[in-house]
């Protein structure tokens, strides 16, 4: 974790810019598509393969997701370590996946996405050791994985729970589906491991560390505030 802050760069400040501009193209990009809801409504009886392709692509292009792991990993350097946290984050989203679907605990898909972005502010936050010396405490760092794991799981229960899905094959394809998000958080993992082994052995990376996870940050609040918007802005509520 940083203790000392670096001047931010120019691309930490244009990136929460893009960001914000990117976002609405971005917030339909990560659903799912017309085809894919098509095709999980009018099946019927046990399809794990396509059920398992559809969860590994939706974490894939879960940027939600992916911007948490991403602070996660970010001061991760051994994989005992990177493991054991991605292990309790995949433990806390399977189990509220599955919780949520065939346990049918609903939840607002604009409320549990907001709290998913408060998961990227934290982690930015963590990862600047601000609780520490902003609050004098500090957070369970995996407790705080685990906790917000079963958020970023609801968040993907409420993108299923929106479709009419035959009873018939449920259980087994909704199971595919979670492996297929385990392996799709597998792929988007290696991606991003490979992207910040080569970036840490550049002179840039602790130049750059601090102004990255305020950019983090800055991702964060905007996905929160896109989806209290979304909230407050939706004739249901």
């Amino acid at each position: 974790m940083l203790g000392i802050q670096h001047r931010p760069s120019w691309l930490t400040v244009l990136t929460p810019i893009a960001l914000l501009m990117a976002l609405p193209a971005i917030a339909c990009a990560h659903g799912v598509t017309e085809g894919d809801q098509s095709f999980m409504e009018q099946s019927e009886g046990v399809h794990l393969f396509p059920y398992a392709y559809l969860g590994a692509k939706h974490m894939v292009t879960g940027y939600d997701h992916i911007l948490f792991l991403i602070g996660v990993i970010f001061f991760l350097y051994r994989m005992k370590n990177i493991a054991i946290y991605v292990t309790l984050f995949s433990i806390g989203h399977s189990l509220t996946l599955l919780l949520g679907v065939l346990g049918g605990f609903h939840v607002n898909s604009y409320i549990v996405d907001a709290i998913i972005g408060l998961s990227v502010v934290y982690k930015g936050l963590d990862n600047i050791n601000a609780f520490k010396r902003w609050f004098g405490f500090q957070p369970s760092t995996k407790g705080m994985v685990l906790i917000f794991g079963f958020f970023h799981g609801f968040g993907l229960a409420a993108k299923v729970q929106d479709f009419n899905l035959s009873s018939d094959g449920l259980v087994w394809n909704i199971l595919a589906f979670n492996v297929g998000v385990e392996i799709g958080q597998l792929l988007a993992l290696a991606f991003v491991l490979i992207a910040m082994s080569y970036w840490r052995k550049s002179p840039a990376y602790e130049k750059h560390a601090f102004a990255s996870n305020v950019s983090l940050m800055a991702a964060g609040f905007l996905l929160f505030g896109w989806q209290l918007t979304g909230y407050f802005a939706s004739p249901v509520n």
